[in-house]
């Protein structure tokens, strides 16, 4: 997945994970290549990263509704509203059809209310000068 200027962050996250020390907290770090390694070394399930999601969601009060995948959704969500082409953000994803990328989507009430006054901008600029 591409990091793009919008998650840029996540790059001086990885960044202190794996040479700030923080990966190193791990007993068995120095065993495994791994990015995130597990207790037993291997790497982490993906069972184990929703568990762990879920643990956070709960620490800070969140709704038991949210899961891992919603950051897919809200991945698709954020660089929709930052102007990415459908297209790419369906490779982004790896969905195989526009639809899919479609049930992802779920933009806010500002930018939607931003896409309508844009929209009505042009169709004004467009009656007042049908040659351009």
């Amino acid at each position: 997945m591409l990091t793009v200027p919008e998650f840029d962050w996540v790059v001086d996250q990885l960044k202190t994970w794996t040479a700030g020390g923080m990966r190193q907290q791990f007993p068995t770090a120095e065993r495994s290549s791994a990015l995130w390694p597990s207790e037993r070394g291997a790497r982490m399930s993906l069972g184990s990263f929703g568990d762990a999601f879920a643990a956070a969601r709960d620490a800070v009060g969140l709704p038991q509704e949210l899961g891992l995948h919603c950051l897919r959704h809200s991945y698709v969500t954020h660089l929709i509203e930052a102007g990415y082409d459908a297209a790419f953000v369906q490779t982004q994803v790896g969905h195989s059809y526009a639809s899919t990328t479609g049930l992802y989507t779920s933009v806010s009430s500002d930018f939607k209310q931003k896409t309508v006054q844009q929209m009505i901008e042009r169709r004004i600029a467009n009656l007042e000068d049908p040659d351009a």
